[in-house]
């Protein structure tokens, strides 16, 4: 029985992976390709999981029937309590003249 040559199988290796396009790596170099084929993952974990059902997106689901989110009121009530204490947000600028960083630069 005759012996193919390397370089033949090498040469053979090359053409074929140019057919199929396919990556030529002679050398078995690492390459990631394996992951980089494999399915996502994330589509199937969000179907696994039902869909979450919490007090705000049901009040916003049904704004007509009157529900109330209290957390919501709750953190609304927290926001006036805070801006009476002058601990609320800053407002924001309208124009680049009344931006706190143009005031720096100056």
């Amino acid at each position: 029985m005759a012996t193919i040559a390397a370089s033949r199988i090498a040469a053979l290796n090359r053409l074929r992976c140019s057919i199929f396009q396919t990556s030529y790596n002679p050398q078995s170099i690492r390459t990631g390709a394996k992951y980089l084929r494999a399915r996502l993952k994330g589509p199937s974990m969000i179907n696994y999981y039902p869909p979450e059902v919490n007090m705000a997106t049901f009040v916003k689901g049904f704004p007509d029937e009157g529900f109330v989110d209290l957390d919501e009121e709750q953190r609304l009530q927290d926001v006036i309590d805070k801006k009476k204490r002058g601990k609320g947000a800053p407002k924001k600028a309208k124009t680049p003249e009344e931006s706190r960083r143009n005031k720096k630069r100056r």
